[in-house]
Parts: C-alpha cells; structure tokens; sequence
C-alpha cells in the first residue's frame, strides 16, 4: 500500500501496465526524459527505453494519428497532449479513424488507445490550457471519456481504460493532481468503466459530478446536511 497523489497514481498505473504488457507504448510532447509537463511519466524513460518511451513534435494531428496506426498493429499507445485547449487540432484522426474504426470494419479492428489530457482550471492558467473539453468528447459515437476524482480511481481506471479495446479519452483534472494523498494498493486491480461510484448515501437528493468538483459535491453535501437534507453524491467517473 502507497500513500499517493492523483499524478503519482497516474505514473504508477503506466509503470504497473507497462511491465506486464510489452505492447504498452507511452508518447507525447515531453513525455520521455522530462517526465512530461506535469511529470505524469517521470521516470519511465529510464525504466523502459526509448522505444516505448518517446518524444513527439508540437502536432498534435501527428500524435493522434500515430496512436491509430499503433493501435491497428497490436500495440496499445498510451499518447498525451499536453493541454486540453490544443486537441482539437487532432480531432481529425480521432473522430474520423480512431472512433469509427470498429464500425467500420465490422468489428474486424478496434483502436485500443488511450489518450491522456489534462484538462480544467484551477491552477491560473490562460485559456488553452485551461478547458474542460468533456461534453464534447462524450458526443462521439465510439469514443470512451473518463474522468478520476481521487489517487485509487485514477489508478484502476487508467489501468482499465489501457486494457480497454477501444478508444479512451483519459481526462485528468490538473487542479487535483496535488490536491491530495490516498493509499493506493499497485496490484494491477482495474476498476470497472461504464460505472459509476457512489460516494455517500442520502435519501432526499442525488448529486451527480465527476473529476475535480467531486469535492465541492462532497461539501455541499455536508452544508445540506446542516439543514437535515440527506443528500447521495455519485461520481459518473465514465462520462
């Protein structure tokens, strides 16, 4: 058992998968020796080479058509872009290769990629590097869009989510990837997508979030129960 943050579960998530999967492959813009913008894959590198840990240019098209390309090979790419404000400039391999594949080829194919974005504000950053791109996302038909809220979710999640035979966005909110520790046991337990996680039971009222507010859901939760209002909170996690 680790007692770890969000980014620190992240990284154990793809170092776990990567040593039991050789055809794990991690890619994106710093992601190699710098460990990333976040240093969400600090220390992978040294681990696990330059073949399955690498570098990739300022084009975000480039690193989701790679992804494609791997994936209808056999490998299982693990790409990050850096910011969420920027993917929009690879939304053509995404929504036109990546998510159609399956269907398209009668279910001859699929695409097992997961694509990891940090996303929200929080942290005073501009525009671009601050969105929230879900509700987009979650409209296009054969894509997977998952969103953490704690350090043992983002784990067996992700690890779900690269096991996934089909295309996962892997929506990490930046304002808790710090926020807090949590014991985490690295046993390669996935959790299930498609799920969603009750977090308190109440009778009178649901409160449905996900990622980063589920902590404001949390307390406001606790402001109603001052007023004897019971309220459920539930994380949807898959959006």
């Amino acid at each position: 058992m680790m007692e770890i943050t969000l980014v620190e579960a992240i990284t154990t998530a793809l170092s776990w998968e990567m040593s039991h999967d050789k055809n794990v492959i991690v890619f994106g813009q710093d992601v190699a020796k710098n460990g990333g913008v976040f240093r969400a894959t600090d220390g992978l590198f040294a681990k696990f080479g330059a073949e399955r840990v690498f570098n990739t240019p300022l084009a975000e098209n480039t690193i989701s058509g790679i992804a494609v390309g791997m994936s209808m090979q056999g490998l299982k790419p693990v790409a990050e872009f850096q910011f969420c404000g920027f993917i929009y400039a690879g939304f053509d391999q995404v929504i036109n290769e990546a998510a159609r594949m399956r269907n398209r080829t009668r279910g001859r194919l699929s695409c097992p990629i997961v694509y990891r974005v940090p996303v929200g504000g929080g942290i005073h950053a501009p525009e671009h590097h601050s969105e929230s791109p879900e509700s987009i996302l979650a409209h296009v038909p054969g894509l997977r869009v998952v969103t953490p809220s704690s350090p043992a979710r983002a784990y067996g999640l992700l690890l779900a989510a690269i096991r996934d035979p089909d295309p996962v966005f892997f929506l990490e909110p930046k304002r808790i990837y710090r926020a807090v520790k949590q014991d985490v046991e690295n046993n390669g337990q996935a959790l299930p997508l498609d799920k969603c996680f009750v977090l308190r039971e109440g009778e009178d009222v649901t409160l449905i979030s996900w990622g980063a507010m589920i902590k404001e859901t949390l307390a406001a939760a606790n402001e109603l129960a001052k007023e004897n209002i019971s309220a459920e909170v539930i994380d949807v996690a898959t959006i």
